[in-house]
């Protein structure tokens, strides 16, 4: 519905759903995440487990294998294995300066960079 609204501002449009009423109870359940069906998650959790420069190898590599996959040069899955072996091969460190995160994001994204080859080579 913010969509429709956004797209359709200032005029709008009748939403194809019903109005939601606030006031009436709801009950909501929420339950732990399935890591095995979500495996980039768990490596999420991981690496801010681990903390240091994980998330930052992390992302970096996320980065570069989402954009490989929306240029359709890695399959879906590829995506969870470029990360994976990046954060492998990456140390942990502890940055100290902005100067030492912006270095740990360069070399992992070369890293995944150069796992992403490999994955195109096995497919």
């Amino acid at each position: 519905m913010p969509i429709q609204y956004a797209l359709t501002y200032p005029t709008g449009n009748e939403a194809p759903v019903p109005k939601i009423d606030w006031m009436a109870a709801r009950q909501w359940e929420f339950f732990p995440p399935d890591m095995e069906r979500f495996p980039l998650l768990k490596l999420a959790y991981d690496c801010q487990e681990a903390g240091g420069s994980a998330t930052c190898t992390l992302n970096a590599a996320d980065e570069i294998a989402v954009e490989e996959f929306l240029q359709g040069r890695i399959g879906f899955l590829g995506i969870h294995e470029v990360v994976q072996e990046t954060l492998s091969r990456m140390p942990v460190t502890t940055p100290r300066t902005i100067g030492d995160i912006l270095e740990i994001d360069r070399v992992s994204r070369a890293l995944a960079g150069i796992w992403r080859k490999h994955v195109l080579s096995v497919l």
